[in-house]
């Protein structure tokens, strides 16, 4: 706590969860603020350190406008302390319709969801899986949306079984609840329906009380899944009884009667039972729902890219043009007529006599005749007569007084390299990872040691 004392002033603590705790936190040098996720583990190597997962993951995925950013992480090797200073978004999607009576504006909502699926369609091209995609872990700043905490995360080529008890169990896929760890990337879509559902009607889909009320609510509204699905389940579980009571399920349209059709079938897309039927985040960002800002996009990446031409365009005529004046420039060192742009056969230096005949000129007449040269601009003297003149030295690089060392803050320690990634873990994250999952009660319930936060 020392070491991050002494660059950032502690302000408040925004949350705790059972690995860490987040601090909001104010760089001394600037005033900027930011987010410090303090861990509660202790480690004992940068080695340790540099294979944490969510270190790896916020490296490969922060260049992501719709990701979390890592600005720094400190680690003081004698204490063991290790904090991760992010980006601050004050506020998470949780927070923001708790105990809201009115729904949210669809066109707020869209975007919001927009922004969420191309956070984790970039996240799974990229190879990672977040296995906790909920409310409290989707930070918002006015119109602008990040993915955050990847504590979970895990790669979409690791081998299962996979821990059990991942994900809030409220936004748990069927696939989670059901095997004994065999599930993959597409329960983080699963858990985008239910946040969907959410934004929309500002009550939780599936709120169970605990496993077997999580799974007879899923049932309650999406009906029992087909034998053939349970039948693809079965060999991936043990002690679990599958003779569940046939239901209809009463569907998601009659919860969200204000919707139109189009993000009621993407939930149902999202929600699909079967994992290899259940839509994609990349077919998702193409649904008919997403259809305005897709267009937007494009708009944008086509404005962009004349943009990018024409700055080109104005640089390589810049150019051209400093080449010129070069030419022209050392022409008039060397006693020779000015060079034509494109190269004209015409700009020929006139023959040797007539060079010298020009020579016997009187100073004083060659004076006279430039003076008599007109020109838009004013007077232009005649070339011949210039004195000779030493090219100006550009400086090479920008003084160290325009942008001193301290415009942007620096790491209390070296940045820290990444190593490989995936699959493997320190023995101490696994140990951690092995604790009491989150066990919610009622309805909603603020941050506690039990929950843990969006950071």
């Amino acid at each position: 706590m020392n070491i991050l004392a002494q660059k950032y002033r502690i302000l408040s603590k925004k949350g705790e969860g059972t690995f860490s705790e987040v601090l909001k936190c104010q760089l001394k040098q600037d005033g900027s603020y930011w987010a410090c996720k303090k861990m509660k583990q202790r480690y004992d190597s940068l080695e340790q350190v540099n294979n944490l997962r969510e270190i790896q993951a916020l490296r490969r995925l922060g260049s992501h406008p719709n990701v979390l950013r890592l600005e720094e992480v400190i680690f003081d090797k004698k204490s063991g302390t290790l904090v991760l200073v992010c980006e601050l978004l004050e506020m998470n999607i949780y927070e923001m319709i708790r105990g809201k009576r009115h729904y949210l504006p669809e066109k707020k909502v869209k975007n919001y969801m927009y922004q969420l699926l191309k956070s984790i369609d970039f996240m799974h091209r990229k190879g990672i899986f977040h296995r906790d995609v909920k409310p409290e872990n989707i930070l918002v700043k006015e119109d602008l949306l990040k993915l955050a905490d990847f504590g979970s995360c895990r790669s979409v080529y690791s081998k299962h079984p996979y821990t059990e008890y991942i994900s809030t169990r409220w936004y748990r896929a069927p696939e989670c609840l059901l095997t004994d760890g065999y599930y993959g990337y597409k329960m983080d879509i699963w858990s985008v329906g239910c946040v969907f559902f959410e934004v929309l009607s500002l009550h939780p889909l599936f709120p169970g009380s605990n496993e077997v009320d999580q799974i007879a609510k899923i049932h309650d509204i999406l009906g029992t899944p087909s034998q053939t699905m349970l039948d693809k389940l079965k060999h991936k579980t043990r002690g679990i009884d599958f003779n569940f009571p046939v239901k209809q399920g009463r569907g998601i349209e009659k919860m969200l009667p204000h919707v139109g059709k189009h993000p009621v079938e993407l939930i149902y897309k999202m929600c699909e039972y079967d994992p290899d039927e259940r839509i994609t985040a990349k077919q998702a960002l193409r649904h008919p729902y997403f259809k305005e800002l897709r267009d937007a996009d494009k708009r944008a990446a086509a404005l962009a890219k004349e943009q990018s031409h024409a700055t080109a365009a104005a640089e390589a005529e810049g150019e051209a043009d400093s080449s010129k004046i070069a030419a022209d420039i050392n022409a008039a060192e060397h006693d020779k007529p000015p060079t034509k742009s494109g190269g004209d056969k015409s700009s020929k230096p006139p023959p040797l006599h007539h060079h010298h005949k020009k020579k016997k000129k009187s100073l004083a007449k060659l004076q006279k005749e430039s003076h008599a040269v007109p020109n838009e601009g004013g007077i232009t003297p005649n070339p011949l007569i210039l004195p000779k003149m030493k090219p100006t030295k550009l400086a090479s690089s920008y003084s160290t007084a325009t942008f001193p060392d301290n415009s942007f803050p620096k790491a209390t320690f070296p940045k820290l390299h990444s190593t490989s990634m995936f699959p493997t873990l320190s023995e101490a994250f696994k140990k951690a990872n092995k604790g009491p999952h989150k066990t919610i009660f009622g309805h909603y319930q603020l941050p506690s040691i039990e929950k843990k936060t969006g950071y």
